[in-house]
């Protein structure tokens, strides 16, 4: 029986021997879906105190969200793309 370590509760070990490190790919997951609100809020020619508006938050939640300083809750998210006239969409898919 193998007993995990602390940092090994931070891994997964996949079936071909390599180890998928949860941080990275939360950091991975979380900059892209950042880089979308954000070319959307510019597209849509919003400051980030018209999108605190437009969604009830504070304005330095936007920026803190903007900077990869805020990890918001999944409703938040749902209410922040609301706010960009987007939809919020959550896939698992296959590693390949």
């Amino acid at each position: 029986m193998r007993v995990r370590t602390k940092n090994e509760m931070n891994m997964v070990f996949m079936d071909d021997g390599s180890i998928l490190y949860i941080e990275e790919e939360q950091n991975s997951v979380r900059s892209n879906i950042i880089d979308q609100y954000v070319k959307r809020r510019k597209e849509l020619e919003l400051t980030q105190s018209e999108l605190a508006q437009r969604t009830g938050m504070a304005r330095e939640n936007i920026t803190r969200f903007e900077s990869g300083r805020y990890n918001p809750s999944l409703e938040i998210m749902v209410k922040i793309a609301a706010a960009l006239e987007m939809e919020l969409k959550i896939d698992l898919v296959e590693r390949g």
